[in-house]
């Protein structure tokens, strides 16, 4: 097996849950290989350099194997090499979010009260 088609390998690589997530995900322009964007049909071979952009950040990899079928994660891992500047920036970006203030509802009960709608309808300056 000399190559595999993008969506497949990102997929099996497990950087998405389904396929047709990874192809969308190429239709976007988030994937992008060799500082180009790649379509969900372009091939993927050892030693590529992909760029992706997902829910849990944005991972530049190497490409160290193949796999058209999704596998256990330990086996997922072993397909590619994830950058040291790739991971610094991903903990960065983690801890500034960490760093962020939450905020939770005041509403421990779920909806609010009457009394509570007429005190956010005088914040909003409507009553």
């Amino acid at each position: 097996m000399d190559s595999v088609r993008m969506d497949k390998w990102l997929w099996a690589a497990r950087f998405f849950k389904t396929r047709s997530l990874a192809a969308r995900a190429c239709e976007l322009g988030r994937i992008e290989t060799n500082q180009q964007p790649a379509k969900a049909s372009r091939d993927v071979r050892v030693g590529d350099s992909l760029k992706v952009r997902n829910d849990s950040g944005e991972f530049v990899v190497e490409v160290l194997g193949l796999s058209e079928v999704r596998g256990p994660a330990t086996v997922a891992q072993t397909l590619y090499h994830e950058t040291e500047e790739s991971k610094e920036r991903r903990m960065k970006m983690a801890e500034a979010f960490k760093a962020m203030p939450q905020y939770e509802s005041s509403w421990e009960s779920g909806r609010p009260t009457k009394r509570d709608r007429r005190v956010m309808s005088r914040f909003r300056g409507r009553g």
